[in-house]
C-alpha cells in the first residue's frame, strides 16, 4: 500500500472518530444539556440528530417524564391533638428547567429526591400539626395534600422542578394506639347492639301483646256471634217443633216415645226396670188410643 492510500484512510477514520465525537441523539424521553468546561452552553428539549464541539463539550442526559419519590416505610406524625399518626405517601414530580435543575444539584437525581422528601415531609408534619386525625383521615385529606403540594412545588422551582401531585396511601394509628381504638370501638359497638336489641324485645313484646289482645277480642266477637246464631236456630227449631207439634200432638208424643226408647236401649246390656203398666211402655201394649195415635 502505497503512503497516499494510507493516508487517505487515516484522514477516514480521523474524520469518522471525530464525527462520532461531534454527533448525538436526543430522544423524546430526555433533556440534553451541552456544556462547555462545566459551564452550560446550550439546552436541547427538541428529539432528534444534534452537534456538538468534540472534546471540549460534553453532554448530559436528564428524564422529561412524569417521576415517583414512594416512601419506603411508613413516616410518624403528630396531630393537634398529640396523636401519632403512622404516614404512607409517594410524590410525582418532573424537571421543568433542565439548567436550574444542573446548575443547583449539579443534576444528581439523587439530590432532588433528597430535597424534595425533606421540603415534603417537614410540611406534612406541619398540616398534620394544625389538624386531628379524622380531618387527615377524611375530613381534610384532599385540602391537606393540595397544600403540601403548593409548598413544596413553590420550593422545588428554586432548583427546575415541579411538583405534580403528592397523595397519601395510607394514615394508620401506632400498634399500641390501634389496640386501644379498636377496644373502644369494640365496647362502643356492643353497647349499640344491646341497646338495638332490648329495643328490639321491647317492640317484640308490644307486638305479641296487641297480638293477643286483638286475638282474644276476636274471639269473643266470635263466640258472641256464634251464640247468636245459636239462639236463634234454637228459637226457630222450637218454633218449628211447636208448630208442627200442634198439628198433631198424638204423634210427636209417639215420636218423643221413641227416641226415649232409642236413648234407653242404646247398648246390648243396658237394663231398665218398671212397671209392665207404665206410661213408659205406653206404646208396646198396643191400647187402642197408642194405635189411634199410631196411624
Amino acid at each position: 500500500m502505497n503512503p497516499r492510500a494510507t493516508l487517505l484512510i487515516g484522514v477516514t477514520l480521523i474524520v469518522a472518530v471525530l464525527a462520532s465525537m461531534s454527533l448525538f441523539v436526543v430522544d423524546e424521553r430526555r433533556y440534553a444539556i451541552v456544556t462547555q468546561f462545566g459551564e452550560v452552553r446550550q439546552v436541547i428539549d427538541q428529539p432528534g440528530l444534534h452537534f456538538k464541539m468534540p472534546l471540549i463539550q460534553n453532554v448530559r442526559f436528564f428524564d422529561k417524564r412524569l417521576l415517583t419519590i414512594d416512601t419506603p416505610d411508613p413516616e410518624r406524625f403528630i396531630t393537634s391533638e398529640k396523636k401519632n399518626v403512622l404516614v404512607d405517601h409517594f410524590v410525582k414530580w418532573r424537571i421543568v428547567d433542565p439548567k436550574q435543575y444542573f446548575i443547583s444539584l449539579a443534576g444528581d437525581e439523587l439530590r432532588a429526591r433528597s430535597r424534595i422528601m425533606q421540603t415534603v415531609n417537614a410540611t406534612l408534619r406541619e398540616e398534620f400539626g394544625l389538624r386531628t386525625v379524622h380531618d387527615v383521615v377524611s375530613g381534610e385529606r384532599d385540602r391537606v395534600m393540595e397544600n403540601v403540594r403548593q409548598k413544596t412545588d413553590k420550593d422545588a422551582r428554586t432548583f427546575g422542578v415541579a411538583i405534580v401531585d403528592v397523595r397519601l396511601k395510607r394514615v394508620d394509628l401506632p400498634v399500641e394506639v390501634s389496640e386501644s381504638v379498636y377496644r373502644r370501638m369494640e365496647a362502643e359497638r356492643k353497647r349499640v347492639a344491646n341497646n338495638l336489641r332490648s329495643e328490639g324485645a321491647a317492640d317484640a313484646e308490644r307486638i305479641r301483646a296487641e297480638a293477643d289482645r286483638e286475638r282474644e277480642v276476636i274471639i269473643a266477637k266470635a263466640y258472641r256471634e256464634a251464640q247468636k246464631i245459636r239462639g236463634e236456630g234454637d228459637a226457630e227449631a222450637a218454633r218449628i217443633f211447636n208448630e208442627a207439634f200442634g198439628r198433631d200432638p198424638e204423634f210427636f208424643r209417639f215420636y218423643r216415645s221413641l227416641e226415649a226408647y232409642r236413648a234407653s236401649f242404646a247398648r246390648r246390656d243396658d237394663v231398665l226396670v218398671l212397671d209392665a203398666t207404665s206410661e213408659f211402655f205406653r206404646h208396646f201394649r198396643g191400647d187402642a188410643a197408642a194405635t189411634e195415635g199410631a196411624r
